[in-house]
């Protein structure tokens, strides 16, 4: 399966927020996107995901065009991982991840035994099963985001789009929210991430995509494309990009800001 996006340019009504966008997400691989606030990362993942229609280009599916499909079609092609969020409803963890199968239901439809099982299953492939009755509001910020990973993963979607998915995480909970990201994509799932943190990147990403004031500037493998001279550019700040030698796990590359505090 794959997703494109093809000269796109995209934003609302009144304002263009980037153009000249082409990339391709496979299944199988990570592709994170890089970009300070305000350089159009959410609005493009809103363009792919058919909620704004692209102002120019077009956003294919398996060569599909996006516009050509109804919601629910779409929904059971690519799922959506919003940035972690308050909450103010005492569902239940089986009960929010049991929405990501609204895709698979009619109108009027009770989710079925097929639904639940499917939801289980979500969420013991993240390993939250012993959450499963907890409520979603009294657990932490890492499992709220896994719950809701969980929650895209049920609807059997091939494509994932998250959201900026370790945004106000801590350490620890970063590298969990990381390394399950990287395990659904050693399974078979396309799985396209933003992040403010370049390191990320490296740790988990097959290619990086780098967007600069609305437009792609690189996009290709970490090593290849992640230069201190590309995060300068983008970022503003001076940076050195350094390899690592990491015992019993080999070589990785890190970002280092070169400001003197």
């Amino acid at each position: 399966m794959k997703l494109a996006a093809q000269g796109l340019a995209f934003g609302y009504r009144d304002r263009r927020i980037g153009s000249h966008v082409t990339l391709t997400l496979d299944a199988g691989e990570v592709l994170c996107l890089l970009g300070p606030n305000g350089s159009g990362k959410t609005t493009l993942f809103k363009t792919l995901l058919g909620l704004l229609p692209p102002q120019q280009g077009a956003v294919l599916i398996d060569g599909r065009d996006v516009r050509t499909l109804p919601r629910d079609a779409v929904a059971r092609q690519v799922s959506y991982v919003p940035q972690a969020h308050g909450a103010f409803f005492p569902y239940t963890v089986r009960e929010v991840v049991l929405m990501g199968r609204t895709a698979h239901l009619g109108l009027f439809a009770a989710p079925s035994a097929r639904d639940h099982a499917a939801a289980m299953t979500a969420i013991r492939r993240l390993g939250l099963a012993h959450l499963a009755d907890a409520v979603y509001t009294q657990i932490s910020g890492g499992e709220r985001q896994l719950v809701l990973i969980a929650r895209a993963l049920a609807q059997d979607a091939r494509m994932v789009i998250m959201d900026e998915p370790t945004a106000n995480l801590d350490f620890g909970n970063q590298v969990r929210v990381l390394e399950r990201i990287r395990a659904l994509a050693d399974e078979g799932i396309g799985v396209l991430l933003s992040t403010h943190d370049p390191d990320h990147a490296f740790l988990c990403a097959d290619r990086v995509a780098m967007l600069h004031q609305g437009e792609l500037v690189a996009c290709g493998a970490a090593a290849e494309v992640m230069t201190a001279a590309q995060l300068q550019r983008i970022y503003g700040v001076a940076v050195a990009v350094t390899a690592v030698t990491v015992g019993g796990a080999g070589t990785r590359h890190v970002c280092l800001p070169l400001s003197a505090f």
